[in-house]
């Protein structure tokens, strides 16, 4: 069963501040997104905004986010609210949503490993090839379908762990458990092959396929080290899928 973030919205947004998501994560997904100026963009599985706020502060003319949860567009047009960028919000599903607008650009932070199978997987990406512009492009930023969850090394010390309940196989669901100060939340997600992930993004239109490995900002290095951040580049649980309509 996929995680309902109706009911963790306000802990995940705290979840999102943990260093190896800036000095990693956010450093990353940056770098592969590239140029935003006057980009029209669709920011899909937005959460309560945070990236599409980012976006919009890097230059994008245009930025909607899209997510299912209910509590989480509630808190990101809250946040519109309170500090007004010109984002729009929506709730949608990734599945099943459908308009006549497109997009130069669509960014997802952690929606494809929501997919349970395969048939999920590529109604998300049919939508995204819906979406976008012809020679638009989709960059994610995902848990890693190249790493063995059930062999992975500890990341407590990043404050998230990992793991995998029975055999590993297609399909086999993947926990992720975020440390915080005053509890523990759990995600829960599916494993599907990068060759699931390949196979779905052609059979939907998109190609010029590339996986990215994280790498760590400078900033990073100074303030922890390089071994500090040894086993999460070593054996990465997140990366980066870009591809073109």
């Amino acid at each position: 069963m996929s995680t309902d973030y109706d009911f963790i919205a306000e802990q995940y947004k705290r979840a999102k501040l943990q260093p190896w998501r800036t000095h990693v994560e956010t450093f990353t997904f940056l770098q592969h997104i590239g140029n935003l100026d006057g980009k029209n963009v669709l920011d899909l599985a937005c959460g309560e905004g945070f990236y599409s706020r980012v976006l919009k502060s890097r230059g994008a003319r245009d930025v909607t986010g899209v997510d299912l949860s209910e509590k989480m567009i509630a808190l990101a047009r809250r946040q519109e609210e309170e500090t007004p960028m010109g984002v729009h919000y929506e709730i949608g599903d990734a599945k099943t949503l459908r308009s006549n607008k497109q997009y130069d650009l669509i960014v997802a932070a952690y929606l494809l490993n929501y997919a349970a199978n395969p048939q999920e997987l590529g109604a998300m990406l049919q939508t995204i090839s819906h979406f976008l512009k012809p020679g638009g492009r989709f960059v994610t930023v995902n848990s890693n379908p190249h790493l063995d969850f059930s062999s992975a090394p500890s990341y407590k010390q990043y404050g998230f762990e990992t793991a995998v309940s029975g055999e590993w196989k297609e399909q086999a669901p993947i926990k992720w458990r975020f440390h915080l100060e005053e509890t523990v939340i759990e995600i829960e997600n599916y494993y599907l092959s990068a060759a699931t992930h390949e196979n779905a993004c052609r059979a939907a239109g998109l190609h010029s396929i590339r996986w990215h490995r994280p790498t760590l900002s400078e900033a990073g290095v100074f303030e922890y080290g390089a071994e500090y951040w040894s086993p999460l580049l070593s054996q990465p649980p997140l990366i980066c899928l870009e591809c073109s309509k």
